[in-house]
């Protein structure tokens, strides 16, 4: 898979690909990210890509030009299964997004700033628009660096578990059941003793039991 992701602070965005899981699918070949820095397409002497709003109001706005001259310019070199913009207005993000999205070869994401981009952006060359909560962060870039983890994980050959990913919470519309790991037990608090037992179809029955307990409990909307 293919990541490029438009940004004014590509430093900010470095240090997520350089650690743990990401960085080990880098190294792998099995995902290639590349930072565009946006900068390098504004407009004039001082490279501006942001300008005061029409009509008034508080914020700068990024401007259509340096965006639309960098996508295009992407675009005549690469074919993009989608472009997506990092956005608190877009589709809130969730599993099975990140499942389709882990599908495919090609994506160009657009970190917004400021007040965010000029619409005629988000009409006219934008596919997906993508939130990862209702609330507001000073960039796209936190975002997309979530996004990216959520489907680089899912892409085959990153966990050494490929089976880890397929009981992670929400990829049934349940949420995880509890875990233990050693000491079986710790200061008079025990692990469950089905865990222990070495029956795999009992331990998977209580696993799902308590997947079911813990969504009613936490977010019975997921059952809906």
């Amino acid at each position: 898979m293919k990541i490029d992701i438009i940004t004014v602070l590509p430093e900010l965005l470095k240090s997520p690909f350089e650690h743990s899981i990401l960085k080990r699918a880098k190294e792998k070949g099995l995902v290639e990210i590349n930072l565009i820095d946006l900068r390098h397409y504004g407009i004039g002497k001082h490279k501006q890509v942001d300008d005061y709003a029409f009509g008034g109001g508080a914020g700068m706005v990024m401007m259509i030009e340096p965006i639309a001259n960098c996508i295009n310019d992407l675009k005549s070199k690469h074919n993009y299964d989608e472009i997506i913009f990092m956005t608190p207005d877009g589709e809130t993000l969730n599993q099975k997004t990140s499942n389709k999205l882990s599908l495919l070869k090609n994506i160009l994401i657009l970190c917004g700033h400021y007040k965010g981009v000029d619409e005629r952006i988000r009409e006219h060359f934008i596919t997906k628009e993508i939130s990862i909560g209702d609330y507001v962060l000073s960039g796209g870039e936190l975002p997309a660096a979530v996004l990216c983890d959520s489907i680089i994980r899912l892409l085959p050959g990153v966990l050494n578990d490929e089976t880890s990913a397929l009981s992670d919470s929400f990829q049934d519309n349940l949420l995880a059941p509890p875990v233990y790991t050693r000491p079986a037990e710790y200061n008079g608090l025990a692990v469950p003793d089905i865990l222990l037992s070495g029956h795999n179809s009992n331990i998977e029955k209580w696993r799902h039991e308590k997947s079911l307990e813990r969504t009613k409990l936490r977010r019975p909307d997921l059952l809906k």
